[in-house]
């Protein structure tokens, strides 16, 4: 907890955001029914692997697709200790690099998360990457006694 709270204000964290050139970013629109008290970030793997992901999660949230991606919304900070692979985009605050994301997925329950680390997981598994727990470039901080 501490790691992640020092690498995160010594900012030795490494953003892994994508922008689209020419593009602007718009919020991906949860749903109002849906209660997002943990804050909202989205991960966009490449639409090729949408339903692959979707088919082996063991629950899904809200899922939106611009075409080129599909976001997955996640609670806020589930980037840290993760090194999410090059193919995946990280959008703090589930602000997207899209013009017209639509929503293609909506979960039953009353929450629009997608669990991170089932996620984390395979999206690894899918695009051939190793699973990396610690952040990338962090300085490490012993932890305390």
């Amino acid at each position: 907890m501490l790691k992640n709270a020092m690498s995160h204000l010594l900012g030795t964290r490494r953003p892994r955001e994508l922008g689209r050139p020419g593009g602007g970013r718009v919020q991906l629109p949860l749903p109002s029914a849906l209660s997002a008290t943990l804050g909202c970030d989205a991960v966009g793997v490449p639409a090729r692997y949408g339903f692959r992901l979707m088919s082996h999660l063991p629950r899904t949230g809200c899922v939106f697709d611009d075409g080129e991606r599909w976001w997955w919304i996640v609670p806020s900070g589930s980037d840290l200790d993760l090194d999410w692979p090059a193919q995946a985009a990280y959008a703090r605050g589930a602000c997207v690099p899209a013009v017209r994301p639509r929503l293609i997925h909506q979960p039953d329950s009353r929450t629009p998360y997608t669990p991170p680390i089932p996620l984390y997981l395979m999206v690894c598994q899918v695009t051939g990457v190793t699973p990396s727990w610690a952040s990338a470039g962090g300085t490490r901080v012993p932890s305390a006694p």
